[in-house]
């Protein structure tokens, strides 16, 4: 499995699917964290560890398979281009420490990348599984068959009291972080989200941008999860979330119904001068470009723009950031370059499907 089939593509296999409320939901995500019995935590540990571990996984991949999920390919971070550390980021398959800060860092990928491994990131091993639209329950069934895979073959740090331990204290016990990324414009645009972020934090969830921790709400894209780890088991921790997902979804859709009572030619205006800025441009930021698509994306969900896919707005928030814009182009850009680019590549895009049509 080359390197370049998951760099080259912005849209992994599992993204072109259409999950539950994948208006709304554009992705399910279950991160579990663990670390090996007898190593100190990667905070700690020397580079043989680091490398002793990396090598105890290779001799469990080489000696059985987990057939489910096909074939994985373990790529060592100290192997890859900074640009193609940036790609895998961009793509969520690995996290900027892991790009940045793990020099005997690996990750393992199945072919679909619905499934990653990292490897001597903050812990020794985070398995992740994503699912397209609202699938908490399927997406935590995967990774727990995976981690029960796992743990057949690898001593696990496990205490009977406290659980899985961690290298943070705040994913002692489950070591899960369950998370949803969800596309919330309605709910900007009547002016909402400002009184809903502070409502689902004292729930014990925690409203991010795309990338997570530290990131911005590009494009009204949130990421949500849950903050607390300990004392509740995996079920009960994507119960709660699903639940207020849910009633995000519902409130999302109202305010969506509302904008067409009550501000119908104005709300499709405003996509359809975002179509025209995205058909039209010759130089764009990531920010405007942001604001643009996931204006036609919801004028795609509405259904006043009918010649375009589904997951314009997946596709081209990946495919127009700046790892794959420089991927694209053979090597590093100025920003001004990577704004030229971004524009041509979106209008080669939506000329790709007005011609079809």
């Amino acid at each position: 499995m080359p390197l370049e089939r998951f760099i080259n593509q912005a849209l992994s296999s599992w993204m072109r699917q259409v999950g539950p409320d994948s208006d709304i939901v554009l992705s399910s995500r279950i991160r579990l964290a663990r670390n090996f019995e007898k190593y100190k935590f990667p905070t700690l540990f020397s580079h043989e560890e680091a490398k002793e571990i990396i090598a105890n996984l290779e001799e469990v991949l080489n000696t059985a398979d987990i057939t489910k999920f096909g074939q994985m390919e373990l790529l060592k971070i100290n192997d890859l281009q900074p640009l193609q550390k940036l790609v895998l980021v961009e793509k969520h398959l690995i996290s900027p420490l892991l790009a940045e800060d793990s020099p005997y860092g690996a990750v393992l990928l199945t072919e679909n990348e619905e499934v990653s491994i990292m490897v001597n990131e903050e812990d020794h091993i985070r398995i992740q599984c994503l699912f397209p639209g609202l699938q908490l329950k399927e997406a935590l069934e995967a990774a727990n068959e995976i981690d029960d895979w796992l743990e057949s073959r690898i001593q696990y740090a496990f205490d009977e009291k406290h659980g899985y331990l961690t290298s943070c204290p705040t994913n002692v016990g489950t070591g899960l972080r369950a998370s949803v990324m969800m596309h919330l414009p309605g709910l900007i645009l009547t002016q909402q989200m400002n009184r809903i972020i502070p409502a689902i934090n004292q729930l014990g969830l925690v409203v991010r941008g795309i990338y997570g921790e530290g990131s911005e709400a590009l494009g009204n894209i949130f990421q949500i999860s849950n903050q607390i780890t300990l004392g509740k088991s995996e079920e009960d921790i994507c119960r709660d979330l699903k639940g207020v997902v849910s009633q995000l979804i519902s409130q999302e859709r109202s305010a969506r119904e509302a904008l067409r009572k009550t501000s119908n030619i104005q709300l499709e205006d405003r996509v359809f001068r975002s179509f025209g800025v995205l058909s039209n441009s010759r130089i764009i930021e990531s920010k405007e470009a942001a604001k643009c698509l996931s204006d036609v994306q919801l004028g795609i969900d509405m259904g006043y723009i009918t010649n375009m896919p589904k997951n314009m707005l997946t596709e081209l928030m990946i495919s127009t950031q700046p790892g794959f814009l420089q991927q694209y182009a053979g090597g590093p850009l100025r920003p001004h370059e990577r704004d030229i680019r971004r524009a041509a590549l979106i209008r080669e895009r939506i000329k790709m499907e007005t011609d079809k049509r």
